[in-house]
């Protein structure tokens, strides 16, 4: 035994609080922005964990037998060890950052005072989004503050539809006969017909629901006078809440499971040019594109994989971290599942094309490296599924998957816990929060789990498949095999525990043993339970989500003007605290920028007024919601509102 432990529980449990003690107070006094203290701590979180691993490969594991005993704790280790792995990469690439603000302040101002601009091809993709959703990408993104620029909008349903509401609003117009290679056809479709017609400069790529702002290509464009960046990459940012913050009633406190990515790793990579394309929001030179052929599509991921095929050729993605649009996220489950599942399979891909990042291919070692940290980040997903169910193994079957000393497990187990936890939330921008945080990674444990499968038999093959939005989700919905696959996790949980603390059997006395897995029952069923409530979603009434807004209007009625503030607005919606329409008088709303809209009646959810305006009004209003990108969106995590609005959820509704 190489590690020893020659005290009782009381010490133990005062080591964990003096360690979560010391590290919030490091938390508090040091800061990520700072270039050294980032580092120190990094080392330090990193090395904790690299103790605990330590630890478990030379203390804990049984010998190898055939065994149930014996296979589940290595089974368990296995995953255990790619998720602290994938950790520890976190760490060691998170100890540097970029912010490019600067530079693109001076960009801006040279490109001001020289005159001249790039040109810019828009292209939006769309593929069954309906025009409620589209038109907030493209009306915005016709609205640019931008010299040299054109709209295009790439259908790839071919609806007459579309077409007509193009031409009423003045962008352009691509389709194509039919849908081979997905989005990256569609793009390469309109890659070709511009190359021909008007080849731009620059190409701007937006996904359907995505609003620019209209300062979004002056603040980009002007970083290309660096030659050797092929990409300039913005963050996506949502304007309404995802399933998580939605139906737990914490999307002013908890922040969508993304931020991380965009706001701490994305500029961590962009330190060591490794940053990549995200699919949206993004500015790519025409001449690269061409140069590799167009928009790679052999893999789910052609985003990502942009960004690989201009790396070989000595070209990197630059990341801008300024919030520039805003998109519409995820509304279900099921469709917030089918992202990841997509995301999970096209990162595969990548890694296993014939001239991929795994082990092939023209790219340095640090690249490689960082193309396995994003897959370490799939391959860690079966690990919460162990985490999840590992407790009702005890107690069903009496196989412990932590065969070790249940006082060393507290002392380097909780310790490194404690420093993760607080290093994640220090190095995030408190955007991390314990349990809420868990949450995200349980619900798409098990679907992404299948599709690692899925991925051994047959990586290759399976359809791209759009993220749907902009539907009917005005009734409460229940995603059935998520929520049964909880709801089994809970009770399997549920009853371990009851029936070891209320069973005429039970012991009078536990050992060390029964208390940690009964503790560990007592976090799985919360984690479990919790993700539950998540899979039987709220209703979301109306097409359109309304916006937080603070504007000065005026109301009109039976003649008379009456100043107002209004808190709330959408295309079909205004909010004004205190004011009830009348049913049957004339009546309407001045808001600034618009004008006087004609107002219908309380709307459907009773909290706002319906308003009709007609189609010139209702784009000033899409101009003037998204010219600025709205924040309506937490975007950083509060504990304890987020606490009081699970309660909430969960005993209110």
């Amino acid at each position: 035994m190489f590690f020893r432990l020659d005290t009782d529980l009381t010490s133990v449990l005062l080591f964990d609080l003096g360690v979560g003690l010391a590290f919030l107070a490091l938390a508090a006094l040091t800061d990520p922005r700072n270039p050294l203290e980032r580092i120190a701590f990094s080392i330090v979180a990193a090395a904790s964990l690299a103790l605990y691993l330590g630890w478990r490969v030379l203390d804990t594991l049984p010998d190898l037998e055939p065994t149930a005993e014996s296979l589940w704790p290595y089974v368990y280790f296995c995953f255990e060890a790619i998720s602290i792995v994938y950790a520890i990469a976190s760490i060691l690439i998170l100890c540097r950052t970029t912010d490019w603000t600067t530079e693109a302040d001076a960009a801006e101002s040279e490109l001001e005072e020289s005159g001249c601009y790039p040109s810019v091809a828009v292209f939006i993709c769309t593929y069954n989004e309906p025009i409620h959703i589209l038109e907030k990408s493209a009306v915005c993104a016709r609205a640019m503050d931008y010299p040299d620029f054109q709209v295009y909008v790439c259908d790839d349903t071919r609806r007459p539809d579309v077409r007509a509401y193009c031409e009423t609003i003045g962008v352009n117009y691509i389709t194509r006969p039919d849908n081979r290679h997905a989005k990256a056809g569609n793009l390469n479709n309109a890659l070709q017909v511009t190359n021909s017609e008007r080849p731009s400069d620059l190409i701007m790529v937006l996904d359907a629901d995505f609003a620019p702002q209209a300062n979004f290509l002056k603040r980009v464009v002007g970083l290309f006078r660096n030659p050797r960046i092929g990409v300039v990459q913005t963050p996506q940012f949502y304007f309404n809440a995802d399933p998580i913050q939605h139906n737990l009633h914490i999307a002013s406190s908890f922040v969508d499971d993304q931020r991380v990515f965009f706001d701490t790793f994305q500029p961590a990579k962009d330190a060591v040019e490794c940053a990549f394309c995200v699919g949206t929001s993004f500015v790519v030179r025409r001449s690269m594109v061409n140069e590799i052929g167009g928009f790679p599509h052999e893999a789910l991921s052609e985003d990502m994989l942009l960004s690989y095929r201009l790396m070989e050729c000595g070209y990197i993605t630059r990341w801008l971290n300024e919030k520039l649009s805003v998109g519409l996220s995820a509304e279900g489950i099921p469709e917030y599942i089918t992202q990841r599942t997509r995301w999970c399979l096209g990162t595969i891909q990548i890694g296993l094309l014939k001239d991929g990042p795994l082990w092939r291919g023209r790219f340095s070692l640090r690249q490689r490296f960082h193309y396995l940290h994003g897959l370490l980040c799939w391959l860690s997903k079966p690990f919460i599924l162990c985490l999840l169910f590992a407790p009702s193994i005890y107690w069903l079957f009496d196989v412990s998957a932590l065969q070790a000393d249940e006082l060393l497990f507290m002392k380097y187990g909780i310790s490194s816990l404690l420093v993760f936890w607080i290093y994640g939330s220090w190095i995030s921008g408190k955007r991390t929060l314990p349990l809420f945080t868990e949450v995200t990674h349980a619900l798409t444990a098990l679907p992404v789990t299948l599709t690692l499968l899925q991925a051994i038999r047959s990586p290759f093959g399976r359809p791209f498949k759009v993220t749907e939005k902009g539907g009917d989700r005005s009734r409460m919905r229940v995603h059935l095999p998520t929520a049964l696959f909880f709801g089994l996790v809970t009770m399997l949980s549920a009853l371990s525990v009851l029936q070891t603390v209320l069973a005429w059997s039970a012991p009078t006395d536990f050992s060390e043993r029964e208390i940690l897995n009964l503790v560990w029952s007592l976090v799985s069923m919360a984690i479990a339970f919790v993700s539950l409530l998540v899979c039987i979603e709220l209703p979301r009434y109306g097409q359109e989500e309304v916006i937080d807004v603070t504007l000065q209007g005026q109301y009109r009625r039976a003649g008379q003007t009456t100043d107002v503030v209004i808190r709330g607005l959408s295309a079909d919606c205004v909010r004004i605290p205190g004011l009830e329409p009348a049913s049957t008088e004339d009546q309407a709303v001045c808001l600034p920028e618009v004008g006087w809209v004609r107002i219908a009646g309380s709307d459907a959810t009773g909290k706002g007024i319906a308003i009709l305006p007609s189609m010139e009004q209702r784009n000033g209003i899409l101009r003037l919601l998204f010219g600025v990108a709205p924040t309506q969106i937490a975007d950083r995590g509060r504990l304890r509102s987020s606490m009081t609005g699970l309660l909430r959820r969960a005993f209110v509704g």
